[in-house]
């Protein structure tokens, strides 16, 4: 296919050219060929080509990011003009799947980046207002934020509370200027949304990632439907599994270590204070490996345990210092649960595959002397879909164990 000249043709190394004829969507800047001598144009669409001259891609590229290249288009897209219909399209396709797919909820990812072939773009919903998140220099600018502002309108209606999540350590790796999280359109910041029937309220100017682990949904029913006696949150951040635990468990404690999270999560309790079938949550502040190996040698049991902690692992170099972490918690937590006692078990490290994290959870059974029967493998909520050439868009492990 020939290349039109107008448009910048980057050429790419084999290794890199296979890559994307497999369906993988990233040109790291250590896979430009030669050729191309490294150099990449700040946020323009460019051609990506093979070091025969064949065409592979139409990408938006990065001049700083170590990702130069992210493909958005399989097709040979002939001006940098036919970018922005294709983003407002993929918009509209993007709310339209979590229309078909999500329910039990008001609040849902509504673009996830790759997954949803839109590079660079995180939008989230709770009920009124949106949260999003502008990540590279392509999508950060204005026509494409313009295009993805009209088209989340045309989706969802004339009226709406919008606010930018700003991550400056991604700004600085994509070369844009610094800039705070503001309210872009509409009245609020915040809001209440429904998860699962239950009442959650959210800032979204504050909190981690872009407000709550929507991702974890679907997990958090799961986990109700398991669960029973007296359950233990770890790493419970504003009460997700642990409101949906209390719903079905005589008695639930939440440890997180920051208090400000605690704080929302214990009026998260009071608001669905008729829903609990426990009298009380108790929120206790803490390290989680220091609170459960304080649990552990002072004898305390629990029917539940839910272990949900951040990615120990952000890097391929930290996977072995993170699994070593992992299997902490969890030799912990196995020695805790009285037999039959449900574990739930997570790791939202995308560095850490499903066989990584089955392969540590065994070791800690057998030095712990359990059984461990696995009742559910699951992954992230389906408003997170999972590429099957896209092996970073899978990234969440939950197990759901019956311990003996």
């Amino acid at each position: 296919m020939p290349v039109r000249a107008e448009i910048p043709a980057l050429a790419v190394t084999p290794r890199a050219a296979k890559r994307l004829r497999a369906g993988h969507p990233w040109v790291y800047r250590t896979d430009l060929s030669p050729k191309t001598k490294g150099i990449t144009p700040q946020a323009m669409l460019v051609h990506v080509i093979d070091e025969r001259g064949m065409f592979l891609a139409s990408a938006l590229s990065s001049s700083s990011s170590q990702i130069a290249l992210r493909v958005i288009a399989e097709k040979e897209l002939r001006s940098a003009e036919e970018v922005t219909p294709l983003v407002r399209q993929r918009v509209l396709e993007a709310a339209a799947y979590r229309k078909r797919f999500v329910s039990g909820s008001d609040a849902y990812r509504v673009i996830f980046s790759e997954a949803d072939r839109l590079p660079g773009l995180i939008v989230d919903r709770y009920r009124d207002v949106f949260t999003l998140q502008f990540l590279t220099q392509a999508m950060d600018s204005a026509p494409l934020r313009a295009a993805v502002i009209e088209a989340l309108h045309e989706a969802f209606g004339a009226s709406l509370n919008l606010v930018e999540r700003v991550d400056a350590r991604i700004r600085e790796l994509e070369s844009l200027p610094q800039a705070k999280s503001r309210l872009l359109e509409g009245k609020k910041s915040e809001t209440e949304f429904d998860l699962n029937g239950l009442i959650f309220r959210i800032d979204a100017l504050g909190g981690q990632k872009t407000g709550a682990f929507l991702d974890q949904r679907e997990n958090y029913a799961a986990a109700a439907r398991h669960a029973h006696g007296s359950a233990l949150d770890v790493f419970c951040y504003q009460g997700g599994f642990a409101l949906h635990l209390g719903r079905v468990c005589s008695r639930v404690v939440g440890v997180d270590a920051s208090r400000e999270a605690l704080e929302a999560a214990e009026q998260n309790a009071v608001r669905n204070a008729k829903q609990m079938q426990c009298d009380e949550i108790e929120w206790l502040e803490g390290s989680a490996f220091d609170v459960l190996k304080d649990y552990a040698h002072a004898g305390k049991q629990y029917d539940t345990i839910v272990l949900d902690p951040p990615a120990f692992a952000k890097t391929k170099r930290a996977l072995p210092t993170a699994l070593k972490g992992y299997k902490e918690i969890n030799l912990r937590a196995l020695k805790m649960l009285r037999p039959g006692g449900i574990l739930v078990t997570c790791s939202c490290s995308q560095h850490v595959s499903p066989a990584d994290f089955a392969e540590m959870l065994a070791s800690a059974a057998a030095d712990a002397r359990r059984t461990v029967r696995i009742l559910e493998t699951r992954s992230q909520s389906l408003d997170h879909p999972v590429v099957a050439t896209i092996p970073e868009t899978a990234y969440l492990k939950c197990l759901i164990c019956h311990v003996s």
